[in-house]
């Protein structure tokens, strides 16, 4: 989630400016950026329990410290509730106090793991001093959603009372998830729709390849990625895989109907947040939303209303893929590598664009459905003719190895493609990380997730 958003902005009077707001991301090939966000739980060292807000060992406390770094606070009512740098980094909470790094736009993966070492380098130091521990699972392993402070954003409030309106998870995923995306650039209509059909329907290869979060509230859940799983009840107005985008004549103004039809979470006026939930954007359009009569929405009000869609590959000015859980240094880095590596080479982006052009509506809900529970056992007919989703991702990690290779980027190793190591052994495997945290949790752990927090912790 982003820090507080800005009022005002240009008027929207046309539906057009709608689309015209996507069209602007469009940029050239040398122009293509790459931006890593990684969310991970915060918890005490004495007992484990997520942090307050408030508190020596809490929140406030964690950014305080963070600004010796060069970051400045952003304050909600008198709250830092994010931080901000110069060279365009922030870093933001979550509902539950997750704690995410959105990373500034880089040009190469070694750059994207230098900043996420850098950044966790930093935490440990902080939190060394305070007593806390920052740990990367895809969902709480422990606590209850109860247990779980609320962190004070306006936003959230209105979040959290709209949420159970609509699905049985909602507020699970908010407190109780947290995940690592990566965001993209695009150079023409043509080519997002390329990349978004190609990267929502390989979503649930992230999915099986990231699953690490087996475990809720101490126990096995029977789901290798339960916050895969979440998203299948959270909102169905505003999650999932999309069929539209695999529909002929999909592009930027497909999507904004889709956007228009997302029924709104609020708007922002001078410094706080209104309560619009449920109106609609169609009729802020026309100057009849309840929340503000007579006003008509700013550039700025699209902007937020965008933000509040949670499908598995979100479009704004770039394109953010969602499908992975929260995990160590090796796979933060790993994801951006598969994706790039994927999208940003014309011929790996061609390979990837026949191996899911026949795909169903139906193959894809199942993979939704399925993989979060199996991983890489999931079967999958299509899965390059041998069966499961463990054939279909050495197939995949295959393609982008070689688009890698072709962008030919040295630094921290001959080129991008070492990244993707991690992946391969995973994938060779068979096992996804959840598997791994099973057996310890059965062989080594005597039934009890707590040691999770020393052997898994940054």
């Amino acid at each position: 989630m982003s820090a507080p958003p800005k009022s005002g902005g240009a008027p929207i009077t046309d539906r057009r400016q709608l689309i015209a707001w996507f069209e602007s991301g469009c940029k050239p090939r040398e122009q293509w950026r790459i931006g890593t966000e990684h969310e991970k739980f915060a918890f005490q060292l004495k007992d484990l329990r997520r942090l307050p807000y408030e508190g020596p060992s809490g929140v406030r406390a964690l950014l305080s410290g963070m600004t010796r770094f060069g970051w400045t606070p952003v304050e909600e009512s008198g709250n830092p509730i994010a931080l901000t740098r110069e060279d365009g980094c922030n870093i933001t909470l979550e509902p539950g106090g997750q704690f995410e790094l959105s990373g500034r736009p880089l040009t190469t993966i070694h750059q994207t793991c230098q900043e996420v070492h850098e950044h966790l380098d930093q935490v440990k130091e902080v939190g060394q001093e305070l007593g806390i521990g920052m740990i990367g699972l895809g969902f709480d392993p422990k606590w209850r959603r109860d247990e779980v402070p609320w962190m004070p954003k306006g936003r959230y409030r209105i979040m959290r009372d709209y949420m159970p309106k609509r699905g049985k998870l909602g507020l699970d995923m908010m407190l109780r998830t947290c995940t690592v995306q990566t965001n993209l650039d695009f150079a023409s209509e043509f080519d997002m729709t390329a990349k978004f059909r190609v990267s929502l329907a390989l979503q649930p290869i992230a999915t099986a390849l990231w699953a690490n979060s087996p475990f809720v509230e101490g126990k096995p859940s029977g789901y290798l990625s339960y916050r895969s799983h979440v998203w299948t009840d959270t909102d169905p107005d505003r999650c999932g895989t999309l069929p539209f985008v695999f529909e002929p004549g999909f592009g930027f103004e497909r999507y904004a109907d889709y956007m228009l039809d997302v029924p709104m979470y609020f708007v922002y006026r001078g410094g706080r947040y209104i309560d619009a939930s449920g109106q609609s954007f169609r009729e802020f359009l026309k100057g009849r939303l309840p929340a503000l009569p007579g006003e008509l929405p700013t550039v700025n009000d699209w902007s937020d209303h965008v933000t509040t869609a949670f499908p598995e590959v979100r479009l704004k000015k770039y394109m953010e893929m969602r499908g992975a859980d929260g995990g160590p240094w090796r796979r933060l880095c790993a994801l951006p590598a598969l994706w790039v590596g994927l999208l940003y080479d014309q011929a790996a982006l061609d390979q990837a664009s026949a191996l899911v052009k026949d795909w169903t509506d139906e193959d894809r809900a199942y993979l939704l459905r399925e993989v979060p529970r199996q991983g890489l056992k999931t079967p999958f007919k299509k899965a390059g003719g041998a069966g499961t989703m463990r054939e279909l991702a050495l197939s995949v990690l295959e393609i982008a190895r070689a688009g890698l290779r072709r962008r030919a980027k040295p630094m921290l190793c001959p080129d991008e493609s070492c990244f993707l190591d991690t992946l391969f052994e995973i994938a060779d495997s068979g096992e996804t990380p959840a598997e791994r945290l099973l057996a310890r949790y059965r062989e080594t752990w005597a039934g009890s997730v707590d040691p999770v927090f020393k052997e898994y912790a940054y």
